[in-house]
Parts: structure tokens; sequence; C-alpha cells
């Protein structure tokens, strides 16, 4: 089948495109949104201007089209970029959020697509190992919940990073897979890149509780 993955740069999306390609899906583009607002109910906002290396890095093509982020009528901003495109289905990173998914779902139904969700409803713990034994090198880039210190930033999704969000998961309630928005990641290496992400130069920001890190510069490098 030929697909449209939506991308973010981030791990959930990463995976999801990661279990489409060895599931013998054509992944004809990858489609990114991006937000004119930070506060977007869909589409991730930080640091997603590097969703061009990232797609340079995976070796597909790269459709992009911007959207207000306004609730719902963003979505219309997506089904229009949506329907120029010759597929047949859309590959998506949900994991829990029916907000995300059902919306997708109204957007392929309308354009007589096949909404495909490869990360729905597994445990979220799960989804972390499988960052890991895969070979994923996902950072977290922006914290907006309560028990998120700035040292969180930077922090590559690992055994003891995963221990650290189960802690928080249990004192908190946060989702471990920040799915609720608690965290935000960006992947700079993954098992179906040709080439890495490297960070050159970076800003860490930081507002009273949150903060994220802005990458002011960053490009491809070999992998080793």
């Amino acid at each position: 089948m030929r697909v449209a993955a939506l991308i973010s740069g981030g791990k959930d999306s990463a995976l999801a495109l990661h279990r489409a390609i060895r599931g013998g899906y054509e992944i004809a583009y990858l489609v990114a949104m991006i937000p004119k607002r930070e506060d977007s109910w869909m589409f991730h906002h930080p640091n997603i201007h590097l969703v061009d290396l990232f797609a340079n890095a995976a070796g597909f093509p790269l459709v992009k089209g911007e959207t207000s982020g306004v609730k719902e009528v963003e979505l219309e901003d997506l089904k229009r970029l949506l329907e120029k495109l010759d597929i047949e289905g859309i590959v998506s990173g949900a994991v829990a959020s029916d907000y995300q998914k059902s919306r997708i779902e109204k957007i392929c139904k309308e354009l007589n697509l096949t909404s495909i969700t490869p990360l729905w409803q597994e445990p979220p713990l799960k989804l972390l190992q499988e960052i890991v034994s895969q070979y994923f090198e996902a950072i977290i880039v922006g914290v907006y919940a309560y028990g998120f210190t700035p040292s969180w930033l930077g922090k590559q999704i690992k055994p003891k990073t995963i221990n650290e969000l189960i802690q928080l998961n249990k004192k908190y309630g946060i989702s471990l897979v920040g799915e609720g928005g608690e965290y935000e990641t960006l992947v700079l290496n993954a098992p179906f890149f040709k080439k890495k992400i490297r960070l050159v130069k970076i800003e860490e920001i930081w507002k009273g509780q949150t903060g994220y890190l802005l990458v002011k510069k960053a490009e491809l490098a070999a992998k080793s």
C-alpha cells in the first residue's frame, strides 16, 4: 500500500514510520504540518523546522503544509494537503489520544484513505523500551509538566531515563510517552536513517516550570 507518514521529528511518529517500513508499506511521502502557534491541538511545535533534516536523513520526499494551529481548523489544513497526494493511506503515531486518532480517521474517511496507527493502544513502557532496543537516538527537547526540571532537557531516551519517567509517572501521573503534552522529543538517529542529525547550536529556554531546547543550527552527519 502506498502511504504518507505524518512526522514531527519526535519519537512516536518516527517509531510508527519505522514499523510501517518494516511492515512493507510503500512510503511515498513524509508529511509535516507547521503550526503558526505553539499551542496547536494536533501538531508538534518545538523544533518543527528540523523536519527537513529528518526527511533528508530518512531519504523520503517531504511535503509540508502550514496551519493556523486553531482547534479543528488545522484539520482542514491537513486535509487540503493530503488530498493532493497520490496515496492510499496515512501512517500516524497516535498511542492513546482519541482526539488525534479520531480526527485523522475522519480525514481518511472523507478522502477514502486507510488510517494506519502502528502504535495504537500499546503499553507506553513497551514503546519506550522499543525506542532503546531499536537504537533510536531520541532526546527530550521540551518539558511542560510538574516534576520536570531543566536537567531533563537534552536527555536521551535510555533505560535510566525510562526509570526516571516511571518515577514521575508514579508521583505525578504523567504519561510515560508524553502523549498528554508533558514532554516532547527529537529523533537524531533511527534505524531507517541514511545519515544522522547532529546538533551544532542550541539554546535553553526556561520559563517558570516549563522549558525547551531551541535548536538554532543542526546538520547531517555520517552514521558511525
